[in-house]
């Protein structure tokens, strides 16, 4: 029994009696009490190990907190702090009047961005792409040259490039462009400039999509910035290029084809990169560099609305997430510095067909354009660009404070400040390890075992929630929590937290017997300041400019510590202390909110585009699970202060259990099609006809279907019901002889979703057949074969090769030469073209292992032809079937044909 289920008579009646106890002991045996004169200052102020607690786990005579009053401000207090950080994002913009001459005009570039979307989805290649948006970009740029300002001067290409270029993105694969299209424009001064700043945005968009956010928002604040900066009295110091391109889906195909062919190319010393992975919302700065800490600064001192963060920068550079942006480009091609801006909200909507212009707001393009406005115009009158290289080295810590302003320092100053921040606690802690000890306090030994609960508690609520997310996934109700994500955290966050709050209530009730709960809220205190300090070390010592994050988890507490321990000593945890103990953690728990709030905006949506191999639900779990021990550290105390936890572990416990229960009923359907807010399930069809040859040339087998594919880790089970055809037995297999088992993937994926369906149907037979024949075949001088092949077909393909056993690929005339594997060992080629692309013509060299001549030949070689535009790109038997499929599915479908021959 805790002491807060005993009546108050009984309390007092045990109290008095103790005390009567204890002073009865302390007369007959002063040998066993040291004076109190004696003890450590920190011991006696906090009270000590010698006052006897209850053997039900009490504090001393009512000086504990009340559990529901503690649980409910603490409660309440987080619930503050959230609605604080939401409060601050819904702040797009100051309210001021639009178009004013020299200001950024939301309403004029809202009236771009409808114009491009409503051509259509724009993939590369398509008549959409290179001819109807070209076309509208040409004519405002027009109409922008012919207001412009004598002062500027204004000059504009089309570029239709052609190269190759390998990529360690998706396991690695190489890529090959054909007269792809870009819109340059260049605005410099009258009379030249040898420099210049890039702005970069992209027009093409993914199959079936209007791309509003990906990226027509972004090309239509380019306009508009361009028209601006166009019409300004002031004059440029050096030029601004901007590069409309018009293949970035194709992974970054255009970008490529600009840095490393495009005469303007040589004068770019900075880019700023406009991207989405979202759906409007404050646009992130989530990457900077590399190095050259003088561009974060120029963001710092010129964005109106900044909004930035090094921690979303080391996070997407880490790999974690799977994509990449044209930032990689110009970094690793062009050996450019630059800014990468993306929108990150809603990203449940993103490259699908709701990605539309309305769900953009206004205030969220006025912002983005006043930031980039801004910024261009301070780069291009810069002193700083023309010398940047001198300014080169050094990273640089930088994040915004709630959207309001952004701290910035470089790297080596934060080092710095971390390590002040260790020394602080070293001290701090020292002073208490260092003590002699007393002969009833060993505040040393409670400090160490202290440490190890609270990693068990943090180790058991990850086992705790981990077994819990395995089960829901193995009953096939992972995402439960998509559409409704409070679901996650009443079912992973409170089981986290209940576990965490049981194994402190245990240790306090049968380890820290004899202790009073002032002095264990001390101790464990001084735990949790460890252990961020500890994180701190770590992260300093591993060069991570995110080690700011713990230095806040230290510093401010520790101050807290300071201007509170009188108070504590002198009446314990009463209300005031708890006020202002509450109001020095403001800083560290609104930031560690706001960092949450990030981390669940930009991972929830993509684990439900992650494929089939990544059980979504164990992720989330661990994400929570995580943040649960963050934002529970400095709150341990409260449990060892507290008389009891036994209603709050209850409380959560039921919560937990009821929607532990409901989840696994399927109360919680996890796709939504509203359409206010829209949550779909993503699925790929491809109706194709694959052709397999033999090395005579002979078909050896032929079939023909719809291949499907689920992006999530729920596969197919939610759309059985709805269409009984689709099922288990219609399961594809792989062809173990064919590379990435013969299936027409369009991106080298086959290791992120292994689970595929292949639903029998008629041939398809498109009206732009795509032709791949071999031109020849010849003995080098150096004793390997060369391969010399041609292909024709629609604007997309993928070639997929295999080297038989005994033989490799030593040379190509792809990228840079050096044939690149993807995962599994096989190599893939992505391929596009823009429109009137002549002939694509490639040759392998086959390099002869073993000496001897293979029995099945050297080399497998299959060819796929994607039609994502035009006439040949749907099917009868494709538009039944997606008639077929529920409204909150968003399918991509399109026609492709798949053929496979041995050399």
């Amino acid at each position: 029994m805790e002491w807060g289920s005993e009546s108050g008579a009984v309390r007092r009646h045990r109290v008095g009696s103790e005390r009567r106890e204890e002073s009865a002991a302390a007369t007959t045996q002063p040998e066993r009490e040291t004076p109190a004169q004696e003890l450590p200052a920190d011991a006696r102020g906090s009270g000590t190990r010698t006052r006897k607690r209850s053997q039900a786990g009490g504090g001393g005579a009512g000086s504990g907190l009340s559990e529901a009053r503690a649980a409910l401000g603490l409660a309440f207090y987080l619930l503050v702090l959230w609605a604080l950080v939401q409060l601050s994002l819904q702040q797009l913009v100051l309210r001021r009047p639009a178009g004013h001459r020299g200001e950024f005009n939301a309403r004029q570039a809202r009236d771009y961005l409808e114009h491009i979307t409503a051509v259509g989805p724009r993939t590369t290649g398509s008549p959409e792409n290179e001819i109807l948006t070209v076309q509208y970009l040409l004519e405002q740029i027009k109409l922008i040259e012919v207001q412009s300002s004598s002062l500027h001067k204004i000059s504009v290409d089309v570029q239709r490039p052609t190269g190759s270029f390998s990529i360690d993105f998706l396991g690695g694969f190489t890529s090959y462009y054909d007269n792809i299209t870009n819109v340059v424009v260049k605005l410099e001064p009258r009379g030249g400039a040898q420099h210049a700043v890039l702005a970069n945005c992209h027009f093409d968009s993914v199959p079936s999509s209007p791309g509003a956010s990906d990226d027509a928002v972004s090309c239509s604040v380019m306009l508009e910035v361009l028209r601006v900066l166009s019409t300004s009295s002031e004059a440029l110091q050096h030029a601004v290029v901007f590069l409309f391109n018009g293949a970035e889906e194709n992974v970054l195909q255009a970008s490529h084809g600009f840095i490393t062919q495009h005469p303007w190319a040589s004068l770019i010393r900075a880019f700023i990169n406009l991207e989405a992975a979202g759906v409007g919302g404050k646009e992130l700065v989530f990457q900077t560099g590399p190095e050259n800490p003088w561009l974060i600064q120029a963001y710092v001192s010129a964005a109106r609305h900044p909004f930035a963060s090094v921690v979303a920068q080391e996070v997407f550079q880490s790999g974690i997430i799977p994509s990449e942006t044209d930032f990689r480009i110009y970094r690793d091609f062009g050996n450019i510095p630059g800014i990468d801006l993306a929108f990150i909200e809603n990203g449940y909507i993103y490259h699908t067909k709701y990605d539309t212009a309305d769900r953009i707001l206004t205030d969220s393009i006025q912002r983005a354009g006043d930031n980039i406005l801004a910024v261009l115009k301070y780069l291009a009158t810069s002193d700083m660009l023309a010398f940047s290289s001198e300014y080169r080295h050094g990273k640089m810590v930088f994040f915004d404070v709630l959207g309001l302003f952004v701290i910035a320092y470089p790297y080596r100053i934060g080092s710095i400040i971390n390590c002040m921040v260790v020394m602080a606690v070293v001290l701090y802690l020292g002073k208490k390890l260092l003590q002699f000890k007393h002969k009833t306090v060993n505040y040393t030994k409670d400090f160490l075992c202290g440490i190890g609960i609270t990693f068990i508690s943090w180790f058991t609520s990850l086992v705790m929630v981990l077994i819990i997310a395995v089960f829901v996934s193995l009953i096939g109700q992972s995402l439960s929590w998509y559409n409704h994500f409070y679901v996650s955290i009443c079912l992973y966050g409170t089981a986290a937290a209940a576990k965490i709050i049981l194994i402190h209530t245990l240790a306090k009730r049968f380890y820290y017997v004899n202790a009073s709960d002032q002095y264990l809220g001390e101790v464990f205190f001084d735990v949790s300041l460890f252990v961020h300090c500890s994180f701190l070390v770590m992260f300093t010592y591993h060069g991570l400019c995110s080690a700011f994050i713990s230095a806040i988890w230290v510093a401010f507490p520790l101050l807290t510590k300071f201007s509170i321990h009188k108070e504590f000593k002198r009446h314990g945890a009463q209300g005031k202390f708890v006020v202002f103990y509450l109001l020095g953690m403001f800083i560290p728990y609104i930031y560690g909110m706001y960092l949450i709030w990030a981390v669940f905006e930009m991972f929830t949506p993509i684990l439900g585009r992650s494929g089939s191999e990544i059980p979504p639900d164990i992720v989330l779990a661990s994400i929570l699970a995580v943040c649960t021990m963050m934002l529970s550290s400095y709150f341990v105390n409260f449990i060892y202060l507290a008389r009891s936890t036994k209603k709050t572990m209850l409380t959560l416990t039921l919560v937990c259990t009821v929607t532990f229960l409901l989840v696994c009923s399927g109360t919680f359907f996890p796709y939504s099609s509203n359409p206010a807010n829209p949550k779909p399930k993503r699925m790929i069809l491809q109706h194709m006809t694959r052709t397999f040859h033999d090395l005579e040339g002979n078909i050896v087998k032929r079939d023909s279907g719809i291949w499907i594919n689920g992006f999530d880790y729920t596969g197919l089970s939610h759309i059985t019901p709805h269409i009984p055809e689709i099922n288990d037995t219609v399961r594809a297999h792989c062809e173990e002889n064919a590379p990435l088992c013969g299936f027409p993937w369009y991106l080298p994926v086959h290791f992120l979703i292994r689970k595929n369906w292949y639903l029998p149907a008629p041939d398809v037979s498109p009206r732009n057949p795509a032709r791949f024949r071999l031109i020849s075949k010849e003995q080098t001088p150096w004793d390997s074969t060369k391969l010399t092949f041609e292909a024709t077909g629609p604007s997309h393909m993928s070639v997929y090769v295999r080297a038989h056993k005994g033989s490799t690929l030593s040379h190509w005339s792809l990228g840079n030469g050096t044939p690149v594997t993807c995962k599994g060992g096989d190599y893939f080629v992505f391929y596009s073209h823009g429109l009137q692309a002549s002939a694509w013509k490639f040759w392998i060299e086959v390099q002869q292992v073993s000496g001897e001549q293979p029995e099945g030949g050297m080399v497998t070689v299959a060819v796929a032809a994607h039609y994502h535009s035009g006439e040949d790109n749907r099917s009868s038997h494709l538009d039944v079937l997606m008639e077929k499929l529920p409204d909150w599915v968003f399918p991509i479908a399109w026609v492709c044909t798949y053929s496979l021959f041995v050399f």
